[in-house]
């Protein structure tokens, strides 16, 4: 276990008595002594804190850095406003995704967050691509923190009324209680809330500080990824990885039609012309949620059969939701057979289990847009 890194708020999470496990090369937290189903009900129901300090974040520093990062991005990010946040994908020649990430527009630089499965990677694609146009500066000092769920903005503003003014996607500069931050109203839960990066040395003491409030309860990894499947979002390496396209994946929202054919600054990222084929055309298959119709949770890898028992289909994420209270999934399934309301089977132990093609999210999302 002593290779495993360890984030600024280790020694708070083992206080806690958080059942601690290796994640991407951190020893996390998984759950605490209430348990995952009562962390997922209490992130919905008032705010949850996580931390996701192992994160990678890092700053472009330069007059080119938006027109530099566009071309790793099929992304609208030059005409990102100010202190407005951006969810953006790093592609490959394929047109596959080599990561899902943030960006927000600061005075100074962009503020780009990566997963941290793929930081060093994607750090050095970063430098190895655009690193002659921009700084690329890791910044691995600060930590990182997730208010998230209904009661999250309450429990803030007591420590800065001003972070209330802000809407889903938007970010900035603010002192909680005395503490400098920079966050943005942002989360990965479906709810509303805020993600805070904020100095190591000060990551405890505002921890402790969100703590304090009756509102608040520490939140594992385990009910991090229950609320973000439930909210329909891809974790990166199980619902997108380097053979998925963001067509396929449905997630082309993400790409502007200024980036797109006929767009003003078309193309120019890795994997354009494939990309550009597949949203006119469509793809072969493509991510759906799926809903189970009995108790069965279904797991990631579970194959899925149409009724006459061909294999249409895999399992990249599932659980039993614990909002919804049944059997939830994402899937990529050939495309006949993609349209809601489908009924398909997933293979469970060799049992098939009647499941229906679902819209996500599967509960809705409540981001604030003001």
């Amino acid at each position: 276990m002593s290779s495993l890194l360890q984030t600024p708020l280790h020694a708070l999470h083992v206080e806690l008595g958080a059942k601690m496990v290796p994640f991407a090369g951190y020893d996390m937290p998984v759950q605490y002594p209430a348990g995952v189903m009562a962390e997922h009900k209490h992130t919905r129901a008032a705010a949850g804190l996580f931390d996701v300090s192992h994160m990678g974040q890092v700053r472009l520093v330069g007059a080119d850095a938006a027109a530099a990062l566009e071309t790793l991005v099929p992304v609208d990010i030059v005409d990102l406003g100010l202190f407005k946040q951006r969810y953006a994908l790093f592609t490959n020649e394929q047109g596959g995704l080599l990561d899902d990430l943030m960006v927000c527009k600061r005075p100074d630089d962009l503020f780009v967050v990566v997963n941290a499965g793929c930081k060093k990677q994607d750090i050095a694609h970063m430098r190895k691509h655009i690193g002659s146009r921009c700084e690329v500066i890791s910044v691995p000092e600060r930590a990182l923190l997730a208010l998230q769920g209904p009661q999250a903005v309450d429990v803030l503003s007591r420590l800065n009324p001003e972070v209330a003014k802000l809407t889903f996607m938007t970010g900035g500069f603010f002192k909680l209680d005395g503490i400098d931050t920079f966050l943005t109203r942002s989360g990965y839960t479906g709810e509303d809330g805020y993600e805070i990066s904020v100095h190591q040395d000060d990551a405890v003491a505002l921890a402790r500080k969100l703590l304090a409030h009756a509102e608040v309860k520490p939140i594992g990894l385990g009910a991090r990824d229950s609320l973000r499947l439930e909210a329909g979002l891809c974790l990166y390496g199980h619902d997108i990885n380097e053979t998925t396209t963001p067509v396929e994946a449905s997630i082309t929202w993400a790409i502007q039609k200024v980036r797109r054919a006929g767009g003003a600054r078309a193309g120019g990222y890795p994997g354009a012309a494939v990309i550009d084929e597949q949203l006119a055309n469509g793809a072969a298959r493509k991510r759906v949620g799926l809903v189970g119709k009995e108790r069965m949770p279904v797991r990631e890898g579970a194959k899925i059969v149409s009724a006459d028992g061909t294999e249409i289909g895999v399992v990249t994420s599932g659980t039993l939701g614990p909002t919804v209270n049944q059997p939830v999934a994402l899937a990529y399934l050939d495309k006949a057979h993609t349209a809601v309301g489908t009924e398909v089977f997933a293979l469970v132990r060799d049992k098939r289990t009647p499941m229906v093609v679902s819209s996500t999210p599967f509960t809705p999302n409540r981001y604030y847009r003001g």
